[in-house]
């Protein structure tokens, strides 16, 4: 009998590597494919959702002229709305497959321009506020649960907590009421709206100006969603800090602020990255609360604008975005999760 020549330690190397990328695959297809299923979940209750919405677009959009029944129908039968609700549902399905969000009843453009002009404007404000929030939390939350119970944990946590559980517009309205109006001796600094002044200058300056707008909306987004980040970053570490490894390093005589910034910190970001990469979702929705309070000309102006009309087509197509960005980014956080913990890929 001819003795099976043993496998070297490279080729076993080998084979796990390749057993572990075919999971990650797998698992990645299995992930994508309940993503395309929440998808068109989301593309039936777009188009069923605003329906509910009270009010008349051909009617709101007649005011102020003067327009006979026959004109009303004629200009009910141009926007589509003439004929029968699963009529307009399929062809919403036919258009969305097709990548065509349809044209806007109010701007009378299609939907997919104007969302391209105004998503630069919610990435730079929705994007500033994330990476300020992460950068905040995750420093706070890695103080905090380093030394549990000290007065900075006391006190972040809590300051962090109340700003979390503050509605967003009342915080937006209150910045504004005292930072751009002013109030009593404190002068109004920010502007009240919009992303620059009218007369706003050229080259640097014009940068300076569109970052004074952009505080206000900016601090007000910081200030609700930092909260999350210093939890999960402070529960992380506080697990960390428990650890042989970290034991281990003390009794090698390491500083503590170098055991932090060195072995607690990398060891703990892992839930963080991945909350980060599921929020990265609403960076492209934006906040319609804060950009509503601003004015700012985003994305989520853009959707409150179409609501008040209503702007069916509008309605739709924001919200599209906004949803379908959320399930792609909760699928990726999914997969980046998946590939950097060894424990949930030998699950």
């Amino acid at each position: 009998m001819t003795a099976t020549p043993p496998v070297s330690q490279p080729a076993v190397e080998a084979l796990e590597e390749t057993r572990a990328r075919h999971g990650l695959l797998r698992y990645a297809a299995t992930k994508a494919g309940g993503a395309l299923v929440s998808i068109a979940m989301v593309i039936v209750a777009t188009f069923f959702l605003f329906r509910l919405l009270p009010g008349d677009p051909v009617r709101a959009l007649a005011q102020g002229r003067n327009m006979t029944p026959e004109q009303l129908d004629l200009e009910r039968a141009r926007l589509g709305l003439d004929k029968s609700l699963p009529e307009q549902f399929v062809q919403f399905v036919k258009q969305t497959l097709q990548f065509d969000l349809g044209t806007s009843y109010e701007y009378k453009r299609p939907v997919l321009d104007l969302i391209g002009e105004r998503i630069g404007s919610t990435l730079l404000l929705t994007g500033t506020a994330l990476v300020m929030a992460v950068s905040l939390g995750i420093w706070q939350g890695a103080r905090a649960g380093w030394k549990p119970g000290s007065r900075f944990d006391k006190f972040s946590t809590a300051i962090s907590l109340v700003l979390w559980s503050v509605p967003t517009f009342w915080l937006g309205l209150l910045l504004l009421m005292v930072f751009a109006a002013g109030v009593g001796p404190i002068p109004g600094v920010f502007p009240t709206r919009g992303i620059s002044s009218v007369d706003a200058p050229e080259g640097f300056a014009y940068v300076l100006d569109v970052a004074q707008h952009m505080v206000l909306p900016c601090l007000t987004m910081v200030a609700v969603v930092y909260a999350q980040y210093l939890l999960v970053m402070r529960s992380s570490v506080l697990d960390e800090v428990g650890q042989d490894y970290i034991t281990t390093a003390r009794a090698k005589g390491l500083r503590d602020d170098d055991i932090r910034r060195r072995h607690a910190v990398p060891n703990a970001l892992l839930p963080t990255v991945t909350l980060v990469f599921m929020r990265i979702g609403f960076v492209v929705g934006g906040a319609v609360t804060v950009e509503a309070i601003f004015s700012w000309p985003g994305l989520g102006q853009l959707f409150y604008e179409a609501i008040r009309v209503p702007d069916f087509t509008l309605m739709q197509g924001t919200f599209l975005l906004i949803t379908a960005s959320v399930i792609v980014m909760n699928t990726l956080a999914d997969v980046v999760y998946h590939l950097l913990d060894p424990r949930v890929r030998s699950a």
